[in-house]
């Protein structure tokens, strides 16, 4: 008979309730602030809970302190048909004391079968430790469990405390135990493995010891644990940033080695010492573990060399059913001799379907990534592929071989290439190329060569093999700072205009003398790219000028399932005739739900402003709007011509407004709010008018708009330095008093001259917005009386939790 679950928000309904007759409760009063009281109240009712089996109890952030924690403990000893409890303590007080009561009383649930204790945060010591251990230890049907001990104070005693709890729990067949941020050394390490060793009947185990004292004597100890358990089949071992050397590893190894029926093993040893000898003896292990299908391997910022990468790989080899593999080596001394020791462990293990490979700052070389290469390419069934060489001094020899060699994985859907921070020319990217252009069953392709010297002929390389990629859906190409100029720009823009697929497309070019003709290019490509829902394109720090700017909003035009646009173009030269053009594409990009656009530093405007109002308005769904046209020139007609567009953006929820310095003046500044009095569904608002000469009237016109936002939830308004007197911040605060759903508000209002009325006619309005519960003010005022006044009326806001702020 399946049991009604029954659920409780609400403590007082839960103490009005009878609950003897329930067999399962889920109660969730998180974050209700019960405090010691209502957790003895609450364990009152669930001490009358005897036929409970099933019991959920969510009580994180509620101030409950050692007596609560006991009472509850003593409660639950009542309940001794419990078979499965959750019990949610994270975030409150309970110490050494509240720990151990509750132990104790678990100690009588001796049916438990699941258990989940999650006591995060919770300054327990190893008193309390060593509490929840005696209480473990009479769970003896404890088949799984899970605890979550993070950030307290457990020392070595604590944790073998725990230890010799777990070492009673010999039917556990699950167990997570979550000890990172604690103080446990050698010793305490050591007696968590003596315990384990005793759960013979482990299959699933994750611990967590991130972040302790841990050195090579407490890692032999849990290697020695780990030996005995034979059944293990899933093992998450995370003991990152501790202080295990070369002794403690291979110790750890050691243990892995009799382990010979895990199928699925994470080992975090990150952030050691491990060397050399070390990693050798994590290979010897490994090559007994001969079942494991799954393996995640992070020994990255260590001091592993040639001769350790080897030797592990060498243990790799012998694991011959891997069809998943992780190896992050990132930050070691490997050289050329590492990396094709590492090669040819791996070229053995011919089953991998997924591989990702990080050796970023080492020193492989060419030699090293050729080799890499070369033994790769017996991994013939490979799918997915992740391999990151950054900053490892790779040439153009080496990313030639490297793409030579893998042109033998054929059957590779998903594609990321790190190679940024090396030296590869222009003879590395069309090897590249050439690789990428066998590669016909890509469906995803990551391509990072930032920072090299890729150069046209490079980029010409790289969109000759793109072309053949027809297939490809998802793109994400980064080549900044690679002088790629025009000519490059060009060859990619062709090229990509053969991936009719593409659905999701990045490209990033920032800082590569891309001009008129490789823009106008690359907006011919995009043209082609019609099922593009997705599309981010960086052009910083070129010199696309106006119209290279016209020719990508002329591709843009074509991509009209365009849902989500973004477009760096600051410092491109842009004027009126380039913005406009962008705005021309925008008009028949209708179905934009997310649009950013950065036009920042540019020279653009009234006439390009207002072609880029033209163009939202017809971007009818916008959802998102972020708009940076700061440090240009669009004056008073620009701005209003923006607002003119925005008016027609109906369905906007979140705006980001970024025209600071632009000299728009009260016109512009009023066009914009009679613009923005139609965005009604606008909830969240940024909009940075600095040193824009805006004066009374602009303040008092925006105000009129904000007025008709009213189900504004998020304000933050820049008007630093704008020439707003007395009138001005009345109208402001006129307009805000209408905005009564709002719940945080930023208002910069220093370098101006509200004076005592505008001070009063401000505070009159903020103190209307009844829901503010975050306020922060920029403020200008020169005597004591009109901070009084602003102060004063906004804290008549009861709701108001936070109120900074800054007068000068």
């Amino acid at each position: 008979m399946i049991q009604q679950i029954k659920y409780y928000k609400e403590l007082e309904e839960l103490l009005n309730s009878s609950l003897l007759p329930h067999q399962v409760l889920d109660i969730d009063l998180r974050n209700n602030q019960i405090g010691n009281g209502g957790a003895s109240g609450l364990g009152s009712s669930l001490a009358n809970c005897i036929n409970l089996s099933n019991l959920t109890l969510d009580l994180c952030g509620n101030y409950i302190g050692a007596m609560g924690a006991s009472g509850l403990g003593s409660s639950l000893a009542n309940c001794i048909n419990l078979s499965n409890l959750t019990l949610l303590l994270f975030g409150n007080q309970i110490g050494d004391q509240g720990a151990s009561g509750l132990a104790s009383g678990l100690a009588k649930c001796i049916n438990l079968s699941n258990l989940t204790l999650d006591l995060l945060g919770n300054q327990i010591g190893d008193e309390g430790a060593s509490g929840i251990g005696s209480g473990l230890a009479k769970c003896i049907n404890l088949s799984n469990l899970t605890l979550d001990l993070r950030d307290n104070k457990i020392g070595d005693e604590g944790a073998s405390g725990l230890g010799s709890g777990l070492a009673k729990c010999i039917n556990l067949s699950n167990l997570t135990l979550d000890l990172r941020g604690n103080q446990i050394g050698d010793e305490g390490a050591s007696g968590i493995g003596s315990g384990l060793a005793k759960c013979i009947n482990l299959s699933n185990l994750t611990l967590d010891l991130r972040n302790n004292q841990i050195g090579d004597q407490c890692a032999s100890g849990l290697g020695s644990g780990l030996a005995n358990c034979i059944n293990l089949s899933n093992l998450t071992l995370d003991l990152s940033s501790n202080q295990i050397g070369d002794e403690g590893a291979s110790g750890l190894a050691s243990g892995l080695a009799k382990c010979i029926n895990l199928s699925n093993l994470t080992l975090g040893i990150d952030d050691n010492k491990i060397g050399d000898e070390s990693a050798l003896g994590l290979g010897s292990g490994l090559a007994n573990c001969i079942n494991l299908s799954n393996l995640t391997l992070l020994l990255f910022s260590n001091q592993i060399g040639d001769e350790g990468a080897s030797g592990l790989a060498s243990g790799l080899a012998k694991c011959i059913n891997l069809s998943n593999l992780t190896l992050d080596l990132r930050g070691n001394i490997i050289g050329a001799m590492g990396a094709s020791g590492l090669g040819s462990g791996l070229a053995n293990c011919i089953n991998l379907l997924n591989l990702r490979l990080g050796i970023n700052y080492d020193s492989i070389g060419d030699e090293g990534a050729s080799c890499l290469g070369s033994c790769l390419a017996n991994c013939i069934n490979l799918s997915n592929l992740t391999l990151s060489l950054c900053y490892n001094q790779i040439g153009d020899q080496g990313a030639s071989g490297l793409g030579s060699c893998l042109t033998n994985c054929i059957n590779l859907s998903n594609l990321t290439l790190q190679l940024n921070g090396n030296q590869i020319g222009a003879m590395g990217a069309q090897g590249l190329g050439s690789f990428l252009a066998k590669c016909i069953n890509l469906s995803n392709l990551t391509l990072d060569l930032r920072g090299n010297y890729i150069g046209a002929i490079g980029a010409s390389g790289l969109g000759s093999g793109l072309a053949k990629c027809i297939l490809l859906s998802n793109l994400i190409l980064d080549l900044c700072y690679s002088q790629i100029c025009d000519e490059g720009s060009s060859a990619l823009g062709s090229g990509l205009a053969n991936c009719i697929n593409l659905s999701n497309l990045t490209l990033q070019l920032n800082y590569n003398q891309i001009g008129v003709e490789g823009a106008s290019s690359l907006g011919s490509g995009l043209a082609n790219c019609i099922n593009l829902s997705n599309l981010t394109l960086q052009l910083y720090g070129n010199q696309i000028g106006d119209e290279g700017t016209s020719g990508l909003g002329s591709g843009l035009a074509n991509c009209i399932n365009l849902s989500n646009l973004t477009f760096d173009l600051r410092g491109n030269q842009i004027d009126d005739e380039g913005a406009s053009g962008l705005g021309s594409g925008l008009v028949k990009c209708i179905n934009l739900s997310n649009l950013t656009f950065d036009l920042r530093d540019n020279q653009i405007g009234a006439m390009g402003a207002s072609g880029l109002g033209f163009g939202l308005a017809k971007c009818i769904n916008l959802s998102n709007l972020t708009l940076d046209i700061h440090r240009n020139q669009i004056g008073d007609e620009g701005a209003s011509g923006l607002g003119s567009g925005l008016a027609n953006c109906i369905n906007l929820s979140n705006l980001t407004l970024q025209l600071y310095g632009n000299k728009i003046g009260a016109m512009g500044a009023s066009g914009l709010g009679s613009g923005l009095s139609n965005c009604i569904n606008l909830s969240n608002l940024t909009l940075d008018l600095c040193n824009n000469e805006i004066g009374d009237e602009g303040a008092s016109g925006l105000g009129s708009g904000l007025a008709k936002c009213i189900n504004l939830s998020n304000l933050a308004l820049y008007l630093r330095g704008n020439q707003i007197d007395a009138m001005g911040a009345s109208g402001l605060g006129s307009g805000l008093a209408k905005c009564i759903h709002l719940s945080n508000l930023t208002l910069q209002l220093n370098d101006n001259k509200i004076g005592d009325e505008g001070a009063s006619g401000l505070g009159s309005g903020l103190a209307n917005c009844i829901n503010l519960s975050n306020l922060t003010l920029f403020l200008s005022l020169t005597n004591q009386s009109q901070v009084i006044k602003v102060i004063s009326k906004c804290l008549k806001s009861k709701r108001l939790v936070a109120f900074k702020k800054q007068f000068q």
